[in-house]
């Protein structure tokens, strides 16, 4: 069976004089069953400027990305149209999506007409009722309202009833659950994994958060600037992380309790030259690693299986390489 998407060595970089490596050298694949990827990093590594190259928005300066082995960019006008209909987008920003002059069924109607879902008024309007259903709305309360009228997460599902609306292949959700309260994020992720179960719909979730990427399950990719540093199963990753950058980020995730309070300190890394600093062929981390040696400084870790010997375990670190 083939790749539903492969992101194929992809790089992106931003300006001339002093160019900054947004995407570097990345590739996954996410294969033509219903699965969930978790890209997960701090702001700054390259999550969203690689969701903006999967859906089109942006060319790589180098590297492929095909959706069923055709590359994304073709010209081809019939493929393009059912691309955009199979790989659907969810973002932040719950209400930026919508014209606020519109009522919101307004998104709801358009997905029907671009993609040609129905052919009559009334089987439109009992398809759409049955999409905000799917995901824990009633059209009685949604339908014939403005944006503004609707809390985040309500706003946030009606496009999730979109998506249930035109059954796409592929969801790009790029922090869908950042901007709403902690008692909706749940009811988000429910639908996604809901989505997977029923429908065979894959998603692509981008998060910083690595308790939400958790709950998801499926697999995840780690990102430091620019660079997949661990990737793997995602509870195996969570739990026992290998590369010092998900190390810290695992032991950043509070505890829910009041009494169990931080109390370790961070260790950093001996100041840099210059020379190691502006060096790119070495390892990003090597300015915060409390385990830097001197080969970090000097060869770029290229992802190794890990010790474990899982081969979709992986982890780009020179600890677990024959330099170390």
């Amino acid at each position: 069976m083939g790749d539903l998407l492969a992101v194929q060595n992809i790089t992106q970089v931003f300006g001339t004089r002093k160019p900054t490596f947004a995407v570097d050298d990345v590739s996954f694949r996410m294969p033509e069953t219903a699965s969930i990827v978790n890209l997960v990093g701090e702001s700054g590594s390259g999550k969203s400027t690689i969701a903006r190259i999967i859906l089109g928005l942006s060319r790589p300066k180098s590297g492929e990305v095909t959706y069923k082995g055709m590359s994304i960019f073709t010209r081809n006008g019939g493929w393009q149209r059912q691309f955009r209909c199979e790989c659907q987008a969810v973002f932040q920003d719950p209400y930026s999506a919508y014209n606020p002059f519109y009522k919101i069924e307004r998104v709801l109607k358009i997905s029907i007409r671009k993609f040609k879902l129905v052919n009559n008024p009334p089987e439109a309007k009992a398809r759409i009722e049955e999409s905000l259903r799917a995901v824990d709305l009633r059209p009685e309360e949604i339908l014939g309202k403005y944006p503004h009228q609707l809390s985040g997460g309500q706003r946030q599902r009606v496009m999730l009833a979109r998506i249930h609306l035109i059954r796409p292949r592929l969801i790009i959700a790029d922090e869908p659950v950042s901007m709403v309260d902690a008692g909706m994020r749940a009811t988000v992720l429910n639908i996604l994994m809901e989505f997977q179960a029923r429908y065979n719909i894959s998603s692509l979730f981008i998060t910083h958060d690595l308790s939400t990427a958790r709950y998801l399950g499926g697999e995840i990719i780690i990102l430091y600037q620019g660079r997949i540093v661990e990737r793997g199963e995602t509870i195996r990753v969570t739990s026992q992380p290998l590369h010092p950058y998900a190390q810290l980020l695992i032991s950043s995730i509070p505890a829910p309790d009041p009494d169990k309070r931080w109390r370790e300190t961070l260790q950093f890394a001996p100041e840099a030259k210059s020379s190691q600093s502006q060096n790119r062929e070495r390892c990003l981390y090597a300015e915060r690693c409390p385990h830097v040696m001197e080969v970090c400084w000097k060869e770029r870790p290229p992802l190794r299986t890990s010790p474990s010997q899982e081969a979709s375990w992986q982890v780009a670190c020179h600890l677990y390489g024959g330099n170390s």
